[in-house]
């Protein structure tokens, strides 16, 4: 196996090696701003949200205060705009907020679940029973009677002052994003491969000028001398530091066989 042919396989052998730690890095933070990115849409929506329930307690409510006296408008209730009023928790809404429960003090989670669209990303806040909360839910014989003639007596009642009753819970998926980020990974080992490639094309010419064409032209003049040619050309002293001192070395050594070939002749 010649000198370039092995000097190329561990070249090659490092580059790839390189090359797949950058893209395992590379992916990694991909994902991460990926993530990132899609938590930014869900806290976006989030506060858009949380914003339209502000804006129904502190602006429509006190408009339909007139009509509440005979007849239960679910459009008084704050967060009959923030979400779908006929939203029930699943089994892993209920999950999330059987942690906040478990945790008084989690002001919010972030997770992933999978879904028969693929990955999904999650955040959740706490909803917490607030003072005019009670005025509805603490008890059914508290309650307004408008609202026991529209939704019964049976479910809703029973909540604590700051108790966690439920959550805001928005979830996006991480399909496109991911999409994008392996779009840009691949753009990205383009690239790198090209650059590669180009480096060991760069890293060739190099070992052939340095190297493999300095040995060539040593090999060729000690050829010659090998089959006692004494009048081959001299060895070549270009190149780099250390060919230069082997040249010297083998005209030292060409020197001293010619001499010897000198002192044998009289006696042969």
């Amino acid at each position: 196996m010649s000198l370039m042919v092995r000097i190329n396989l561990i070249v090659a052998a490092a580059l790839a090696a390189v090359g797949l730690i950058l893209s395992y890095v590379c992916w990694n933070v991909m994902q991460t701003n990926a993530r990132r990115t899609v938590l930014d849409e869900a806290s976006l929506m989030m506060d858009s949200a949380l914003a339209t329930r502000t804006y129904t307690s502190t602006e429509i409510v006190p408009l339909l205060e007139s009509r509440m006296r005979t007849e239960f408008l679910p459009q008084s209730v704050p967060f009959y705009a923030a979400t779908n009023p006929r939203d029930r928790a699943t089994d892993w809404e209920a999950d999330v907020i059987q942690q906040f429960r478990d945790v008084p003090g989690t002001r919010q989670i972030v997770g992933q679940r999978e879904t028969a669209m693929g990955s999904a990303l999650y955040l959740a806040k706490p909803i917490r029973a607030e003072a005019e909360c009670l005025l509805c839910h603490a008890s059914a014989a508290t309650a307004p009677a408008t609202l026991l003639a529209r939704y019964g007596s049976d479910n809703g009642f029973g909540w604590q002052a700051n108790e966690v009753v439920g959550a805001h819970i928005v979830s996006v998926p991480l399909r496109d994003a991911t999409a994008k980020a392996a779009v840009t990974l691949h753009r990205i080992l383009a690239a790198i491969i090209l650059s590669m490639l180009c480096l060991l094309l760069l890293i060739n010419a190099a070992i052939y000028l340095l190297i493999v064409r300095p040995i060539h032209r040593i090999v060729a003049v000690a050829d010659e001398l090998s089959v006692g040619n004494a009048s081959a050309a001299a060895f070549d002293s270009r190149g780099t530091r250390e060919f230069a001192a082997l040249v010297r070395a083998f005209e030292r050594l060409r020197m001293s066989l010619s001499k010897a070939m000198q002192l044998l002749e009289p006696g042969e």
